[in-house]
Parts: structure tokens; sequence; C-alpha cells
């Protein structure tokens, strides 16, 4: 996020209705998975009613969540309940001074304790999200391993992404995972697998345990040529890929039709066109790829 956020009013806001309506419109076009993030989508009042409303959608096949964890010890079996089966946590330090400074207000404690009770609820599958920054938190990449080992949870690694007016420069704070995996395989036995959640992630089995790494890296391994996901903003913005700009307006139509589905139908549908080959992610750029914070279209 943005060092100093200016939030939105309300009436700018997609509602949980719209929301919903807007699910329903893809899911109707064919989408079978959905994920929810944020920000944080766990502090979103009312939010519960948006997850209960999603499960009982039959043509949907998985419903997912990334979250920063701080809400889980209240939230989780709610979670499980909407059939939620698997969930993204983003944890960058295992050290409290560390963990606030990346977070600015968060408290480490409190997403320690939010992952051990969604491991105690019985998810499918818990990972954490981690990036790694130059000295930052890159003295952690094997506690942060370990925990996930201790916890028989997985772990990605995902290369700092150019998004967003920063005060650190990137090409400096910023890290491959080629580097990454080379430190992995010299301290661990790994094994190369093929699984994959649709998603851009290369993943490897550590022998002997329950926990995959997860390599996402936009820069040393560019994924688009993969790419099948798009994403609505807060604001219902249709956005076609999370490192350009072109996007679609969908919240006019929501509002300008409400009983019609047909004009936002047609919207998206023509979107696709648009859809970009790729991102122009470069770290020697003296400017981000991409002004928008990945705060505005989610992790």
């Amino acid at each position: 996020m943005a060092e100093k956020m200016e939030f939105l009013p309300k009436t700018e806001l997609l509602s949980l209705e719209e929301l919903d309506r807007i699910a329903s419109i893809f899911i109707s076009l064919g989408v079978e998975k959905i994920r929810i993030t944020g920000g944080e989508p766990l502090v979103r009042k009312n939010i519960d009613s948006l997850f209960s409303s999603l499960s009982k959608k039959t043509q949907l096949k998985e419903l997912t969540l990334t979250t920063n964890a701080s809400q889980l010890k209240k939230k989780a079996s709610m979670l499980k309940e909407s059939g939620v089966k698997r969930i993204n946590v983003s944890l960058d330090s295992l050290n409290p001074t560390t963990f606030k400074k990346m977070t600015r207000i968060g408290v480490l404690e409190n997403v320690l304790e939010g992952i051990e009770h969604a491991i105690s609820v019985g998810f499918e599958k818990i990972k954490l999200n981690t990036v790694l920054m130059r000295g930052i938190n890159d003295h952690e990449q094997f506690d942060l391993i370990n925990y996930a080992i201790e916890h028989d949870l997985d772990i990605s690694f995902i290369e700092e992404m150019p998004l967003g007016e920063t005060d650190f420069e990137r090409k400096i704070t910023a890290i491959s995972n080629k580097d990454v995996l080379e430190k992995i395989k010299g301290k661990y036995s790994i094994s190369k697998i093929s699984m994959t959640t649709g998603g851009p992630s290369n993943y490897w089995q550590i022998d002997g345990t329950k926990t995959r790494i997860g390599l996402i890296s936009p820069h040393s391994h560019n994924f688009c040529e993969d790419c099948n996901r798009v994403r609505i903003s807060c604001k219902g913005e249709l956005f076609l890929c999370l490192g350009q700009e072109e996007k679609i307006e969908l919240l006019p139509l929501l509002r300008d039709h409400p009983d019609n589905d047909q004009p936002i139908k047609e919207a998206i549908i023509a979107s696709m066109k648009i859809k970009p080959i790729s991102h122009d992610f470069d770290l020697k750029q003296s400017r981000p790829a991409v002004v928008r914070f990945m705060s505005h279209t989610g992790g």
C-alpha cells in the first residue's frame, strides 16, 4: 500500500450484493474458481454473508482466500463452513520487529495465532506467501521454510513486483527466485513436481515432508503465457493483467442495469479481446511499471 492511504467513500465501492452479482455473472460465463483477496478481505463488515452466498453456487468448483491471517482466529470456522478448502496467508517475517516494519501496523502474534487456529479447523491446504527483500527479510528464508515444514504448510516465494511508488529502490531490494532456489537446493533435498493450482507457481516437494515450495517469478521466469486470470477491484474495475493498466469499468453497468445482467456479460466478453499478452516488469526502470499499488487489485 501507499505510505499514506486515502480510503474511498462507501458509495464508490462495490457492495457485498454487487460483489455477489459479479461473481454470479462470471460463473454463468464458465468461471469455476474465485479467490477473495484484498487488502484484507476479512475486515469487510458482514463479509460472512458473501462467503455464505458464494458457497451455494453449485457451478463454482473452488472458492479460495488470500489473507494476512489477522482475522483468522475469528473467521476460520466460517470459512470452512462456506466451502473454502485452501487459503493463502501473506507472511514475510517471523521477527515481530521486522514484521511490524514491513506491514506498518501488523502484530505478528495475532497472525501466528490465526494460522494455528486455521490449522486446527482443518483446511485441505494452507500456503504461506512470502516476498523476500534484500537487506530487510532475506535472512529469514530458511526460518520461514522451517516454520512451514514444522506446521505442514506449503510456502511460495514471490519476486517483488514493480507496482506503485515507494521510498526504496526495488532494483536494490528485489531478489531473483533463481537465487532463492539455489539456496534451497543447498540446504534441502527437493524434487520438482508437476502440481498445478491454476496459478503461476512452479512447485518443488521438500523430500520427507508434507511441505511444497512454490516459486512465483514474474521477472526471472515470465508466466504470462499460462495466465487465465482477471481481477475485480473493490471499485468494480475489471483488470485484465496485474502488470498493465487495461481495465473495464463494471460498477456503472451494474448500477445502470440493476435487473439485466446482459450488458455486464457483453462487457466482460468484449474485454477478453484486450487482455494483454504480457506485463512489462523491468526493475531497471526508474519508475514502477504500474503506478497502481498491489493493494488496489489484490494479491
